[in-house]
């Protein structure tokens, strides 16, 4: 089986699992089709070389025209009829509207209104749809059955975004880790956003170490930021169970045990009968 293993241990955002996966080798060509089904416009995917903390990676960055999509203002309901109205494979179609149904859910829970109310600011624009919908048909385009997270780290501090000044993790983040391992450490920033945590909570299969398997690829999608540890999520790709390289196994059972006082004479009549 095909298994894609996040490592968060710089949290994770739409445009480093996305980076994470280019890195790792998914064709940007293809990429580009699949986002294409969308139908959207007057935007463009860059991809370019990245360094943070002394380890190269991919960053990937959405460019929109904000004047034309500010006139746009999308809703739940105009993003899964979006979606439905693409040629996107079901499989993608179906995993990205539950993910823009997550977001959804959360921002209601954290406003205090029902999720077809909710006016989407940071993840409904261009780039979250770009970020949503990209990951996962690259998952898909990379052949990956199952997906495995670590423990999300969180950040901590305090962040700046449509509402004004947040504490991290921001409130719908929150809500979307809900019943997931994370942690918080003294980096100060928001590590997790709240694109990464719906993308990942959706597609995991499980979250927890990395699993037995036989590694293939590694990439590394870098975020924007600077911090004090590199600003990076890794995903290994690879094979577990009998999907990998053959390796021969035997299993040996080992009986140790002391003996004191013993005339030395009786040993070999004891190995005999052992």
């Amino acid at each position: 089986m095909k298994v894609a293993f996040f490592d968060c241990f710089a949290g994770a955002a739409g445009d480093m699992i996305l980076g994470a996966l280019v890195d790792a080798g998914l064709d940007t060509d293809r990429l580009r089709a699949e986002i294409d089904r969308l139908g959207l416009s007057h935007f463009s995917l860059e991809t370019e070389k990245a360094v943070r903390g002394g380890i190269g990676g991919t960053h990937v960055r959405v460019k929109v025209d904000q004047e034309h999509h500010r006139r746009h203002h999308r809703r739940l309901g105009d993003i899964r009829e979006m979606i439905l109205r693409s040629s996107l494979a079901p499989e993608v179609q179906a995993d990205s509207i539950l993910i823009f149904t997550r977001l959804a859910e959360a921002e209601a829970q954290v406003h205090r209104t029902d999720i077809e109310s909710v006016h989407f600011h940071e993840v409904g624009a261009v780039d979250a749809i770009v970020d949503v919908v990209g990951s996962v048909a690259g998952l898909y385009l990379l052949g990956i059955e199952q997906v495995i997270v670590s423990p999300l780290h969180l950040g901590s501090g305090t962040v700046r975004c449509e509402h004004g000044v947040l504490p991290v993790p921001a409130p719908a983040t929150l809500e979307l880790v809900r019943d997931v391992p994370v942690y918080a450490t003294d980096v100060q920033g928001e590590l997790l956003t709240p694109t990464g945590a719906a993308i990942l909570t959706v597609m995991a299969e499980r979250f927890g170490p990395m699993p037995a398997m036989t590694v293939e690829r590694t990439g590394y999608g870098a975020g924007t930021a600077e911090r004090e540890i590199p600003n990076l999520l890794r995903v290994t790709i690879g094979e577990t169970g009998t999907g990998g390289k053959a390796f021969e196994r035997d299993t040996v059972g080992v009986i140790e045990t002391a003996i004191d006082d013993m005339n030395p004479q009786i040993f070999y009549h004891l190995m005999q009968r052992a």
